[in-house]
Formats: C-alpha cells, sequence, structure tokens
C-alpha cells in the first residue's frame, strides 16, 4: 500500500526511547528517512524548515502537547494537509474526539508493533491517493 518508503517522516516524543521503538518499527517497515524531536516546539520549527511527507506525534509532552502540535500544524497553509498520526498511552474517547476535530489523520494506543504502525500509514496514505 505505501508507494513511496523515501518520504520524509518526522516522530515526535519526549521520551528517547520510544523515539528509537518508532524509528525501529518505521525501518522495519522499510522507511529510512526519519527525523525526531524530543519537543512539540522543536518539531514545530523543524516543520517550518523542512517539508514532510508524514508526522508521527506522542500526544503528552511539555510544554507543548502533540495535540497542540497538530492544531498549529492543520493552521498553516502550507503543512495543513501533512498526515499526521497521534500516539498516546491513552485511549481516552475524549481524546480520541478532540484530535479528530482538530484534523488528525490517525490515532495510535500504545503499545502497539510493526504491523499495527504499518496499518496505519496504509491507511493514511491511502486516503491521501484517494
Amino acid at each position: 500500500m505505501i508507494t513511496d518508503l523515501s518520504v520524509p517522516i518526522l516522530v515526535v516524543d519526549d521520551y528517547q526511547t520510544m523515539i528509537r521503538i518508532i524509528r525501529n518499527l518505521l525501518r522495519q517497515i522499510g522507511f529510512e528517512n526519519v527525523d525526531e524531536a524530543s519537543s512539540g516546539q522543536q518539531a514545530y520549527e523543524m516543520i517550518s524548515q523542512k517539508h514532510y511527507g508524514l508526522i508521527i506525534s506522542d500526544w503528552n509532552m511539555e510544554p507543548m502537547t502533540g495535540y497542540q502540535l497538530l492544531q498549529k500544524v492543520r493552521a498553516d497553509s502550507a503543512q495543513s494537509d501533512v498526515p499526521f498520526i497521534m500516539v498516546t498511552a491513552e485511549s481516552k474517547t475524549d481524546n480520541v474526539v478532540a484530535a479528530r476535530h482538530a484534523g488528525v489523520s490517525h490515532y495510535i494506543v500504545k503499545p502497539f508493533n510493526a504491523a499495527i504502525l504499518k496499518a496505519k500509514i496504509d491507511s493514511v496514505f491511502s486516503s491521501v491517493a484517494a
């Protein structure tokens, strides 16, 4: 389903271990062009300087949450169409609904594996191509 494995991906998480896990899962799927940010603020600065084909962000970060990052990306006309996958340890319905309203492309609850991540990425890119 994924057509371009060279698409640049930005992984955002304040836990280096989680960034490493997601990077390894992406590598298993076949993605090599992966950048990382340890905060929403750092991610937003990177996004303003480089166009990413996919953003995978944790929800719970300080001082800018993944949700706030999503809102900023969606409000930026140059970035508003970038697929955005939110990762969280919480499956609260309110959070899922809020993320959907803010324009999240997909939502993954931790823990997850390469097959789940690939399915979500496939889904995101198939809806973008449609």
